[in-house]
């Protein structure tokens, strides 16, 4: 009756196998290390530099446990912060040889002990958040002001094109702050202007009026849904831009999120310096499409034998060689909808690059007067400009057009992440910094196990007591359970806070009342008559209906926090949904199969050691000499 087939018992043991090698990596704790990630977007990090550092390392006479290439950036492990601080000198002098233009970023980090067996395995730590494992915090805020202003300069150019396209004539458009100023000499001029202006710019809110010289005037102003929408926009751009030079530097797991209406939230976990987190954040990128200059005297001015003419610029083109572009800008990245690596029509590497409207009859515009010629796409970082590539345009262009020629696939992918990173909407100043060190880090984690730890044993301690045997087997599914969800967020390479701390106290606590449940059930089963191997089939068999409907209730509760939730509430949701599905597994399958492994076998079981039984008349159940149902 009580039998489990071989297969649940294997099921159940390569559980438990899998849960030891993946909870295994959080013990080993971390060492310090330096970390090499790309100071430019257009620097690749590669094997190269890797072989670049072990070199350096070795030059100075410094040992590493290991180097290795992980994502965008060079980690060596160091057994020591003296050797680590060491390391970092040495890399920041060989690797940076003009210090006001690093080429590299040189940072301290923490990396797991683990050893290589297990990383080979991808059985990898949890991620510890700020709290736990220390690192920087910033809070930034967007200066809306600038991106409504840079709303209305946009829009500026827009009004122009529009006049000029349907040849309505005026005598001068001004911008005042945030409002459009189109002044007229006719009255039937302007109310010409008035329709198409309301019909073509719906953000904005046009108004007659007459000017201080008798000009007849048309001012146009944001509406207040548009000028919110604006500065929402901006905000989840800068919060994309900030996740996409953050990712490309290998911080694991950062949080970017938006505070407020104007505020974000950046925190860099693992990262010990504050200068370097800031020039992490720092590193956004404008984006920006002009003409190249292939007359006579630019062609001088490449090659260093003349001046750089007049309304020209002269750059640097990836690859090394210098180019002269033209100061006027065609496009910027704020109209760039996209860019995706891909094959042109010979099957060679190319960048496909999708606008928006205003972006594609500008596009139209100028490729269709200057076919044949290049054009050079920038890349502004830290007020520096490179030219990324510089295509030949070879027919008109629209919406949506290619880059290739002279890249390889690997260039292309490059290009198009360069391309998709996108631009800062709005400036950001940051208003707020703080750091939390290691130790700090370290005395929550210490913390935090102790308490569940002297949790752990307060439950196992009173289920022994009062439940005898079986609450022996409900405290090794509760360590069972434990062991699981570790492994589970080990696997998933979740972040724990301190708040999921909680989430996995709180998980010990639920966990434990299923095998209440059953364990009462089995006793009110035996109270009233039924056999010991009947008592234990009926016990797990009726108490499953109520642990699961009480365990979706939570879980429903869960997921409301988990899908509304920001932040800390997120983090502890996480563990909290986790934590009920790994209980259900434990409390029922684990601890009925240790239940089944040693009673199961008996075919004339008289008694099992469940505690006291109580007789509903109140007087206790009979004693056997042996095996006591007590």
């Amino acid at each position: 009756m009580n039998r489990y087939p071989w297969w649940k018992y294997a099921v159940l043991a390569l559980a438990l196998v899998v849960g030891l090698i993946y909870t295994l990596p959080n013990f080993f704790g971390e060492a310090p290390a330096v970390q090499v990630s790309s100071a430019k977007a257009t620097i690749k990090v590669d094997s190269a530099l890797e072989s670049r550092v072990a070199q350096v390392l070795g030059d100075a006479q410094l040992s590493a446990d290991y180097i290795q290439l992980e994502g965008n950036s060079v980690k060596a492990r160091f057994g020591t912060t003296d050797a680590q601080l060491k390391a970092k000198d040495a890399l920041s002098k060989a690797l940076n040889t003009d210090p006001a233009d690093p080429t590299f970023i040189v940072a301290l980090n923490l990396v797991s002990r683990s050893p290589q067996w297990l990383t080979s395995l991808h059985a990898l730590p949890m991620y510890l958040g700020l709290d736990l494992r220390g690192g920087v915090h910033f809070l930034m805020q967007v200066d809306m002001k600038a991106a409504l202003e840079k709303k209305a300069e946009s829009m500026t150019g827009d009004v122009r094109t529009a006049l000029r396209d349907k040849n309505i004539r005026h005598s001068g458009i001004s911008r005042s702050g945030n409002a459009i100023v189109v002044n007229f000499r006719d009255e039937p001029t302007r109310q010409q202007a008035l329709a198409l202006l309301n019909d073509t710019q719906p953000d904005m809110q046009w108004t007659p009026s007459a000017g201080a010289n008798g000009d007849l005037v048309l001012t146009g102003e944001l509406k207040p849904q548009s000028a919110i929408k604006i500065q929402q926009a901006a905000l989840k751009q800068n919060i994309t831009t900030l996740h996409n030079r953050v990712n490309e530097l290998g911080v694991a797991e950062p949080v970017i999120q938006q505070q407020g209406l104007d505020r974000v939230v950046v925190q860099l976990p693992g990262v010990q310096d504050t200068a370097k987190a800031k020039d992490i954040i720092g590193r956004t990128a404008t984006l920006e499409l002009r003409m190249v200059d292939d007359g006579a005297e630019a062609a001088a001015a490449a090659t260093g034998s003349g001046p750089v003419p007049f309304g020209d610029e002269l750059y640097v083109e990836r690859g090394g060689g210098p180019l002269v572009v033209k100061r006027q800008v065609v496009l910027t990245g704020e109209n760039l909808a996209d860019a995706q690596p891909g094959f042109d029509d010979h099957q060679q590497p190319a960048v496909h690059l999708t606008v928006d409207a205003k972006g594609a009859r500008i596009m139209r515009d100028i490729s269709r007067d200057n076919i044949g010629k290049r054009m050079a796409i920038l890349l502004f970082e830290k007020g520096k400009g490179e030219v990324v590539t510089a295509p030949v345009i070879r027919g008109e262009l629209g919406t949506r057009f290619q880059i290739s020629g002279r890249m390889s696939t690997q260039e292309a992918n490059d290009t198009a992440l360069l391309l998709r990173a996108g631009s800062l909407a709005a400036p950001m100043e940051i208003i707020e910094e703080r750091t939390i060190g290691p130790s700090l880090g370290a005395d929550n984690i210490a913390k935090g196990f102790h308490s569940l730890a002297w949790g752990f044993a307060a439950i196992a301690v009173f289920m022994c007591i009062y439940y005898a045997m079986f609450g022996v087997f409900s405290t090794l599914a509760l360590a069972f359970n434990l062991l699981m969800l570790v492994a589970v967020l080990s696997m998933l390479q979740a972040t724990l806070t301190l708040p999921g701390i909680a989430a996995i106290a709180l998980a010990l606590g639920m966990a434990i009342d299923a095998n209440v449940l059953i364990n009462e059930r089995v006793r009110e089963e035996l109270r009233g008559g039924a056999s010991p191997q009947a008592a234990i089939h009926a016990g797990y068999e009726r108490a499953w209906a109520t642990i699961l409907d009480s365990n979706i209730t939570t879980l429903i509760a869960g997921l409301a926090l988990l899908a509304f939730g920001s932040g800390p509430v997120r983090g502890f949701a996480v563990v909290h949904c986790l934590g009920i599905l790994t209980s259900m597994f434990s409390a029922v399958m684990f601890s009925r199969g240790l239940v089944n492994l040693w009673y199961g076998r008996q075919k004339k079981l008289k008694a099992v050691s469940i505690g006291q039984v109580w007789r509903p008349d109140g007087g206790a159940a009979a004693q056997p000499p042996s095996n006591d149902v007590r």
